[in-house]
C-alpha cells in the first residue's frame, strides 16, 4: 500500500511518499480502509521533533491523527464495528497515523461517520471538534446564558467553538481577522472583535465567564485577557508552549488544553452533524501524495483553512 512516513525529524522534505506493508490489526484493533485524514497544526511539530517529550513517535512514523474509512479487518475481542463500517477517529497520537491507504485504529477510539456529508470530510472533525468539546465544557464548564470569549476564533478549532458554544444559548465574543470574520458570525458569534485593528481586551467591556484562547499570542498577550474574566471564572488555554495565567486572588483558573480521543464525545459531534446542528468545514482536498507540499505551505503560513488528505481509491 502507498503512505507518507518521515524517517527522520525535520523539515517538510522528510515526508516520503512510499509503499509499506499492509498493516494488519491486533486484539482491541481494527484495520480501516482509509478515505482520508486532515491535516492539523500538531502534526508538523511532531515531523520537526519539537514534539517528542510529550508525543513521542517511533521512526520512521506515519502522520495523519485524524480518521474516516471503512472498517477492512478486525482484530481479536472487537466487538462493537463490523466489516463495512464507515468509521470516524481520533489516533493515537504516538502510534502510526493515517496517511495511507490503510490504518490500524483502537476500535474503542471509533465511532460511527456522520451522514449527510462526504466521508472523506469527515476526517476533518475529529481533533479539533473534540478540542472545542473539551474546553468548552470538560474545562471551562459553560453553561447556558454564560459569556465567552473565543480567542482565534477563525480557525477550525475556532468554528466549532462558536457553533457549539451558540448551540448552548451562551454569549460568544469571538476575535478574528478580515480574512475570517464573515466566516464566524455565520458560525453563530454575537460579537465579533477584528485583532488585527483593535486592542482584545479594549473591545470587551463587560465580564466573561470563560476565555478560549487558540491564537498563537504572546504571554503578555495571555495574561492581558485574565482581567476580563468574572470571579470564580476559566480561561483554557490550547497554545501548550506556555503555562495558562491565572488569578488565584479571584480564583480564576488557568487551564491548559491537551486533547484527549473520546468517542462517546465525538460520536455526540458526529449526531450533530448528521442533523445539520454542526457544520464541518473544509477549504481544500489534497491528494495522499501532495502532503509533503501541504506541510511546506502550513509551515509558510498559507493554508487557506482546514485541509483533508485524501488517500488513493482502488
Amino acid at each position: 500500500m502507498k503512505a507518507v512516513r518521515f524517517h527522520q525529524f525535520g523539515g517538510p522534505e522528510v515526508l516520503v511518499h512510499e509503499d509499506v506493508e499492509q498493516p494488519t490489526p491486533g486484539p482491541g484493533q481494527v484495520r480501516i480502509r482509509v478515505a482520508a485524514t486532515s491535516f492539523n497544526g500538531v502534526d508538523g511539530n511532531i515531523r520537526a521533533g519539537v514534539m517528542q517529550g510529550p508525543i513521542p513517535v517511533e521512526l520512521p512514523h506515519t502522520p495523519g491523527i485524524d480518521v474516516a474509512g471503512t472498517v477492512d479487518a478486525l482484530g481479536d475481542g472487537v466487538t462493537d464495528v463490523a466489516v463495512g463500517d464507515a468509521v470516524i477517529g481520533f489516533l493515537p497520537m504516538t502510534g502510526p497515523g493515517a496517511a495511507a491507504e490503510y490504518a490500524i485504529a483502537p476500535a474503542d477510539a471509533l465511532t460511527g461517520a456522520p451522514k449527510g456529508i462526504p466521508l472523506a470530510d469527515a476526517a476533518a472533525l475529529p481533533l479539533v471538534g473534540l478540542t472545542a468539546w473539551q474546553a468548552l465544557f470538560d474545562h471551562g464548564g459553560l453553561i447556558a446564558g454564560q459569556r465567552v470569549l473565543i480567542n482565534g476564533a477563525g480557525g477550525a478549532v475556532g468554528g466549532y467553538a462558536v457553533q457549539l458554544a451558540k448551540e448552548l444559548r451562551a454569549h460568544v465574543i469571538a476575535t478574528a481577522g478580515p480574512g475570517s470574520a464573515a466566516r464566524v458570525e455565520a458560525a453563530g458569534a454575537d460579537e465579533v472583535v477584528d485583532h488585527t485593528a483593535v486592542d482584545v481586551p479594549s473591545a470587551v467591556t463587560e465580564p466573561v465567564d470563560l476565555v478560549l484562547n487558540l491564537a498563537p499570542v504572546t504571554p503578555e498577550q495571555l495574561a492581558a485577557l485574565v482581567p476580563l474574566i468574572r470571579d470564580g471564572g476559566v480561561l483554557v488555554n490550547t497554545t501548550v508552549w506556555m503555562p495558562a495565567p491565572s488569578d488565584e486572588a479571584r480564583n480564576v483558573r488557568g487551564v491548559n488544553l491537551f486533547v484527549r480521543s473520546d468517542a462517546d464525545q465525538l460520536a455526540d459531534l458526529a449526531a450533530r452533524v448528521s442533523t445539520g446542528e454542526l457544520h464541518v468545514e473544509v477549504a481544500q482536498r489534497v491528494a495522499l501524495a501532495d502532503l509533503p507540499a501541504l506541510h511546506a505551505e502550513a509551515g509558510a503560513g498559507r493554508l487557506p483553512g482546514k485541509t483533508v488528505v485524501l488517500a488513493p481509491t482502488a
